[in-house]
């Protein structure tokens, strides 16, 4: 493990493995650096491969008050350790970062996102509007495993009497360890889980090659809302991966990464 500092100070813990161009990998709702570890070694026979734990998680840091511009100044940081310039691949609500970022400047020459949580029509509920209110009241006052909770009935839409299982299953603590964070994933969404369609112009400065990942067996709203945003433009390819749904398989998704991000080299 290595950290470098964010531009506000805050340690960031990352590490690395493989070797080749610089390939950074960035965590959704939950996801520490650990998590990718399959994926990361899959990925280090043809990259150097970066993962790092979002503010807040892990070995990492934390800042408050919270802002997405602290977030993408940590992502900033690691590609700056990396050598400068890095290729992106961004998971769930860390999809969504990864592409605020590359709007935002950051120097990223290919991004790859998987199944940004966008809420772009009526086939799931929309977040409540005080969504994010909420889940820092809640851990405001330590109530981490209702946070946990609220965030996975409403926000992912897992049925009650599930989550009442997964409380007793032995990954719940490492989730209520981060249940703090769940709020910022909210504040990085915004307004991209309303129901309504893509915010016009959000992402206009994002020219460079991006790859959006759908699984074929994800909920008809989390697919939407990958091909709404891979519809913005030409730069935008959509790749449906067979049978997966929004828990893809790193030894499926890695092929995919690794051929897309290779072109960069061609």
């Amino acid at each position: 493990m290595d950290t470098v500092f964010s531009a506000d100070g805050t340690v960031i813990a990352h590490e690395r493995a493989g070797q080749g161009p610089a390939l950074v990998l960035v965590g959704g709702a939950f996801q520490v650096r650990t998590d990718f570890a399959e994926l990361s070694a899959l990925l280090a026979e043809r990259f150097t491969v970066i993962t790092y734990d979002r503010r807040g998680r892990g070995d990492s840091g934390d800042t408050p008050p919270y802002d997405v511009r602290r977030e993408v100044e940590d992502l900033d940081a690691v590609i700056g350790r990396a050598g400068g310039s890095a290729l992106v691949f961004g998971m769930s609500s860390g999809a969504a970062l990864a592409l605020e970022a590359v709007s935002r400047g950051s120097a990223v020459s290919r991004l790859a996102l998987y199944e940004p949580p966008f809420v772009v029509d009526d086939t799931r509920p929309p977040l409540p509007e005080d969504y994010i209110g909420h889940l820092r009241a809640l851990t405001a006052r330590d109530a981490r495993g209702e946070a946990v909770e609220y965030f996975l009935t409403r926000a992912v839409g897992v049925p009650a009497e599930v989550v009442a299982g997964m409380r007793q299953a032995p990954f719940w603590a490492g989730m209520e360890a981060v249940a703090h964070t769940l709020s910022y994933d909210g504040t990085v969404m915004g307004d991209t889980m309303s129901g309504r369609p893509l915010p016009a112009g959000r992402w206009d400065a994002v020219r460079i090659p991006v790859l959006v990942g759908e699984g074929g067996a994800s909920e008809a709203w989390m697919r939407n809302g990958a091909r709404a945003l891979a519809g913005l433009g030409a730069n935008y390819t959509l790749h449906t991966f067979a049978g997966q749904d929004h828990g893809i398989a790193p030894k499926v998704l890695a092929p995919v990464l690794a051929d897309f991000f290779s072109e960069a080299r061609v």
